[in-house]
């Protein structure tokens, strides 16, 4: 594992397969995009027989995360970001930050975030964390309609420099916006993967590609990249190796923290 430093100590990370992460934060525990199934296929909320695909097994069980404070969560209409098991675990957790429309959609827990809109948490020892939703793009430009609606997010607190989760963005313009307002930030959970469907937007990026993921991390000031959201399901054009040529092609291969 490369990127390691005093901070990683302080704000420990761990990738548990396709988007599901676990941020240890200001003594608060959050999971991203909680998915926990075994490999099988999902329909498609489009028309037509398309389907998911999750070809890996996940390597944990919801109960294998203890304790968890707060689901950071990008978007609920997709399996490979939210599947049967991780959704059955949604009311385990004390709140569940989501988009205002996937909020409208699961109820409960859910507390949707627009895009720059803030939510605190208390900290065990007193103090906040405060969750920022982050703007993010599921694809081109105008493709909404489609893809749906979908958040970043951006923790910050007093004591701690920013983390930076992307979600399933495809919008570059988005991380500058991003990074004017947080940069430098101290570790992206970029979700990489060059997700691409033949059939959607004429095969348009539906996620940032190895090469985007670098330069995200170059803009952002990043000094730890933790990819996530890069494996396990068959719509990934793009693995670790090419993560790892990319970041080592923009000199910021030091960056990267595959977090495993």
């Amino acid at each position: 594992m490369s990127g390691a430093g005093a901070t990683s100590e302080k704000i420990p990370v761990r990738v548990y397969g396709g988007p599901t992460t676990v941020i240890e934060y200001g003594g608060l525990r959050f999971v991203t995009d909680p998915t926990f199934d075994p490999p099988g296929e999902y329909a498609m909320p489009l028309p037509g027989d398309h389907k998911f695909v999750k070809t890996e097994p996940s390597p944990v069980t919801a109960a294998d995360l203890g304790g968890i404070d707060a689901v950071l969560l990008s978007h609920d209409e997709h399996d490979d970001n939210l599947d049967n098991s991780g959704r059955a675990f949604l009311p385990e957790v004390p709140v569940v930050f989501t988009t205002v429309s996937g909020a409208g959609r699961l109820g409960g827990n859910a507390q949707g975030l627009a895009f720059w809109e803030t939510a605190e948490l208390k900290r065990p020892d007193g103090g906040t964390v405060t969750v920022t939703g982050a703007p993010a793009r599921h694809g081109p430009v105008g493709c909404e309609p489609v893809t749906g609606d979908v958040i970043g997010f951006i923790l910050t607190s007093d004591d701690l420099p920013p983390v930076y989760v992307s979600g399933d963005n495809a919008a570059l313009e988005h991380v500058k916006e991003i990074a004017e307002k947080f940069a430098p930030v101290d570790t992206a959970v970029l979700f990489l993967g060059g997700a691409r469907m033949a059939f959607a937007f004429e095969g348009a990026l539906l996620t940032l590609d190895s090469t985007q993921g670098a330069q995200a991390a170059k803009v952002l000031g990043a000094r730890r990249v933790v990819p996530a959201h890069f494996d396990s399901w068959a719509h990934f054009k793009e693995g670790r190796n090419e993560i790892e040529t990319a970041f080592t092609d923009a000199g910021l291969a030091d960056r990267l923290d595959f977090a495993g």
